[in-house]
């Protein structure tokens, strides 16, 4: 009986080997499947990019008889010195840099002010905070516009810069303070407590504990909001007239003539408006990851 037991173990070894041996090789023919999807995709994210930048390279002419992706006969170098001096694309630039930058700055400033009083303090109406703040979530945003222009007409700030920023940090405060609250119920306690035990005031926790422990989830917080202000359209174009305080995303129509459109100018226009947003994302894009993964285990 054992000899027979033997006989069947090592005819059986055999196969087991044969099937370990399959393992790598399916796993090579998936990787290099993931692989190629992987490339396939990334082409067709770039290939937008690539002819955006021949665009703005182009003359009309050359932009209605030549194919998409072809290169242009001589580089029209000269279309980004022209929006950038003549078309003012100077001034709208640096508005749409301190507009974005101050309304992000507030944005996760007051999410991370209210997120720590709602996670980590104790007190009666927290619950229903977080819930009027979540409810926000549900407005659709652009249904505001007649409301907030009536607001901001009767209170003076019409064509005033402030009614930007004020508008964005609102409408980008409840999506932030999801993101946050993630990652502040997994902050241990115990951290807290010892710095209370060493005399740390509520304030001295919040700035040189709190906020330093968060960097990650902050940093990919501030991605979303500068994405999302960077290309807004509607409100600047509702609430800003002047072309003093005209962001990107509206000045771009000033290359938008009455009987003739500048095609390689506003390709050149839209190219200098994405650059900072991927040095941005390529900077910062380890930190957006593990901001968004960080708050996703517990312990």
């Amino acid at each position: 009986m054992e000899k027979a037991t033997e006989t069947q173990t090592t005819a059986m070894l055999p196969k087991q080997k044969r099937q370990v041996a399959r393992k790598p090789v399916l796993t090579r023919i998936a990787s290099g499947i993931l692989y190629l999807a992987l490339l396939i995709l990334a082409v067709v994210q770039i290939l937008p990019l690539i002819w955006l930048f021949l665009f703005s390279l182009k003359n009309n002419q050359e932009v209605f008889n030549l194919a998409p992706l072809s290169l242009p006969a001589e580089p029209k170098w000269e279309n980004y010195v022209k929006v950038w001096t003549e078309g003012n694309i100077s001034m709208y630039f640096f508005n749409s840099v301190w507009i974005t930058a101050v309304s992000v700055i507030l944005t996760v400033l007051i999410a991370s002010f209210v997120t720590f009083a709602i996670t980590r303090m104790k007190w009666k109406l927290s619950k229903l905070v977080l819930g009027l703040f979540m409810v926000a979530m549900m407005i659709p945003v652009h249904s505001t516009l007649i409301p907030l222009f009536s607001f901001f007409t009767s209170i003076h700030l019409m064509n005033h810069p402030l009614a930007i920023i004020l508008t964005y940090t609102a409408f980008n405060l409840p999506i932030t303070m999801m993101i946050l609250l993630g990652f502040y119920y997994t902050l241990p306690r115990e951290i807290e407590e010892a710095a209370i035990m060493d005399g740390c005031s509520i304030h001295r926790l919040f700035f040189r504990i709190i906020l330093p422990i968060t960097t990650p989830v902050l940093a990919t917080t501030a991605i979303i909001n500068m994405i999302y202000n960077w290309n807004e359209y509607v409100f600047v174009n509702t609430f800003i007239s002047s072309d003093k305080y005209k962001t990107l995303t509206v000045g771009i129509n000033n290359f938008i003539g009455q009987y003739s459109i500048d095609w390689g100018a506003i390709g050149a226009t839209l190219m200098i408006s994405i650059l900072p947003i991927l040095f941005a994302f390529f900077v910062l894009s380890n930190r957006i990851v593990e901001g968004i993964t960080s708050g996703s285990v517990k312990g």
